[in-house]
């Protein structure tokens, strides 16, 4: 198995790159938050899964170990194969799919395109104890130097709202009213959601 490649960036789009090395290209299925990592870069260094087929050898790079892991994991599902992988790391952060499985919020699953009720429960339910093992990021809502709107969107997530509406929802209520308190964005939000 390769574990990883290192080396210049020949092509990139949001769906793979080119990287050579020693002058081969090696084409790499990416994930389009990896793309937004090696936008602008020349060289780069991709954690690699690789699928080998009857009639394809296939590469799929990661920008971070932690993201090649979930992908794994979600490939590990029946029924969820290295294309809907690849949607589900290009849709949403690695941390918030996490989030998404371990507290089993389905919709934010199914809001990936191409996964149904059934796919999103099946993968809740084969995931959720393996997942809630692993440790997750502390920056998942969002912006690391906005403590007032992380907390404010957390409270809100807990108490059950989809994150991408609570984002929303704060960011409107943060723009319009910058010195509120954590306390008064969460009381406003949950008179607009």
């Amino acid at each position: 198995m390769i574990e990883y490649i290192s080396g210049q960036i020949i092509e990139l789009n949001p769906a793979h790159v080119v990287i050579d090395i020693n002058g081969i290209g090696y084409f790499i299925h990416i994930s389009v938050n990896t793309y937004s990592a090696l936008n602008g870069k020349n060289q780069t260094m991709l954690y690699i899964h690789e699928i080998i087929r009857e009639d394809a050898h296939l590469l799929y790079g990661f920008h971070n170990s932690d993201e090649r892991e979930l992908f794994r994991n979600l490939i590990s599902v029946s029924g969820v194969g290295a294309n809907t992988g690849i949607l589900f790391l290009s849709s949403l952060p690695a941390d918030e799919i996490k989030v998404a499985i371990i507290s089993g919020d389905v919709n934010c699953l199914k809001s990936v395109k191409g996964v149904g009720l059934k796919t999103a429960q099946r993968i809740i339910v084969e995931l959720k104890d393996k997942l809630s093992k692993e440790p997750i990021s502390s920056n998942i809502f969002s912006t690391p130097d906005n403590s007032t709107r992380d907390e404010a969107l957390s409270a809100l997530v807990t108490l059950g709202f989809v994150k991408k509406g609570a984002e929303k929802v704060v960011d409107k209520i943060m723009k319009n009213n910058p010195d509120f308190s954590v306390e008064q964005i969460i009381k406003e939000a949950l008179k607009q959601m």
